[in-house]
């Protein structure tokens, strides 16, 4: 089966077999993340690959490299969330200056590197590199606060995607961002009697 198949053409805009497979697995994977259960992470092992293969093809070279971050998080995540899912809990005042400084040394770190490289939308695909990777780890611990780093990943992934007239992948990150406040909710309210 050939998955870059064109299967419709909009406007203009071309959509493959490839991107929507990736379009759906994803929307499933984050939208199971807010309730925590287990099954969550196949469903991101798959729709990563898929993506992977898509961001390459568009010289979105950390969204690519991202993928495989989240495949090696999914598999953490099944272990570690343990059969009965996630057990929402906060991170410290400290732990969370933390985080915050490495997200900053990071992006700053990679951005550089990308543009040296030729990647699209080196700055705007550094920071959601570097915050995708942390928000993931935070995840795969269970800290609430992943969601608050998930909304501002992805408005900034909304854009860049948009702008690059990859328009089923940015409509994807718009709903990520709603999907990410429903978990936020969510998770605080579940994290609220429990301290990390």
């Amino acid at each position: 089966m050939n998955l870059m198949v064109t299967i419709f053409t909009a406007w203009g805009y071309e959509l493959s077999l490839l991107e929507l497979l990736a379009f759906i697995t994803s929307l499933i994977g984050v939208s199971l993340g807010v309730f925590g259960p287990r099954i969550t992470w196949p469903f991101w092992i798959v729709s990563s690959l898929l993506y992977a293969t898509l961001f390459f093809q568009w010289n979105y070279y950390a969204s690519g490299f991202l993928q495989f971050i989240f495949i090696a998080g999914a598999i953490a995540g099944w272990f570690g969330w343990g059969p009965k899912g996630a057990q929402p809990k906060r991170l410290t005042k400290r732990d969370a200056a933390i985080w915050g400084a490495a997200f900053l040394v990071a992006w700053f770190s990679l951005y550089p590197i990308l543009k040296n490289i030729g990647a699209a939308a080196s700055l705007t695909d550094a920071f959601g590199f570097v915050g995708s990777c942390i928000a993931q780890l935070l995840l795969v611990l269970q800290r609430y606060e992943t969601w608050m780093i998930w909304v501002v990943v992805n408005v900034v992934y909304t854009y860049q995607y948009w702008r690059g007239e990859q328009y089923l992948t940015a409509i994807l990150y718009f709903i990520f961002i709603l999907i990410a406040i429903a978990g936020w909710k969510r998770w605080r309210r579940e994290s609220a009697t429990s301290k990390a």
